[in-house]
């Protein structure tokens, strides 16, 4: 985890204006739907992406996007917590509780949302859905998860994995027709929101916290490299 974890200090100003945009993404479309329009103007896009997905169904995209239901809310659930346990493990407690909290903070205002918003889900869902459906509790978890891997990792690839795993679960959310096109959109917006502003708050003590750690580590097997060869000198 040493080599594996670099987060890098991302640029205040230009993070701040992404989190503004995609949080005005996020509350707009939940205004619109808040003020209690159930055919909103955006309901066409809604029906065309849902009209477009019926077409692809086929028993291989089904078996995968089932699997995908259970990784992107429980899963991602596991997935948090074996990552703060991680972290802890390997020394990195304020790594731990940005991740805890960026995850926890996505998972709670997303169900306030839903509670508050009150959009009905798609009809004929191919999965088992509760309470309501903007926003996607799946996309913002996922989201939320992947964004946290991106920071703590630093490194190009991990976005562009992050990217494409968020995406994968946004298709997959309208695939089983437990989200509309508009839902996942703002579960993604609201999550990445959240999560780029506790980074914000936590990337200078993370980042100096995993220089620390690294060179504890170094410094410990120094000592152990040394141990060994008086141990091989004296015998």
């Amino acid at each position: 985890m040493v080599r594996v974890i670099l987060p890098r200090k991302l640029d205040q100003g230009r993070t701040i204006v992404i989190s503004t945009v995609l949080l005005a993404i996020a509350a707009v479309l939940g205004g619109i739907l808040l003020a209690g329009d159930r055919n909103p103007p955006f309901q066409g896009v809604d029906d065309a992406w849902q009209a477009f997905m019926a077409t692809l169904h086929a028993p291989f995209w089904d078996s995968l996007n089932i699997a995908l239901n259970w990784t992107g809310y429980t899963g991602m659930l596991v997935f948090h917590i074996l990552l703060a346990l991680a972290l802890l493990i390997r020394r990195r407690p304020r790594s731990a509780v940005f991740s805890a909290m960026a995850g926890l903070s996505v998972m709670l205002l997303t169900q306030l949302l839903k509670l508050v918003i009150h959009r009905p889900r798609p009809l004929n869902a191919h999965v088992a859905t509760d309470t309501y459906s903007y926003p996607s509790g799946h996309v913002s978890a996922t989201t939320a998860f992947v964004l946290v891997i991106a920071l703590l990792i630093g490194r190009a690839w991990t976005w562009l994995l992050a990217i494409g795993g968020m995406l994968a679960m946004m298709i997959s959310r309208i695939y089983l027709a437990a989200h509309w096109f508009t839902d996942v959109v703002g579960g993604a917006c609201l999550a990445s929101t959240i999560v780029l502003l506790w980074w914000l708050a936590c990337q200078k003590i993370c980042i100096v916290e995993n220089i620390d750690a690294r060179h504890a580590l170094e410094w410990r097997s120094r000592v152990a490299r040394r141990k060994r060869h008086v141990e091989r000198s004296v015998t």
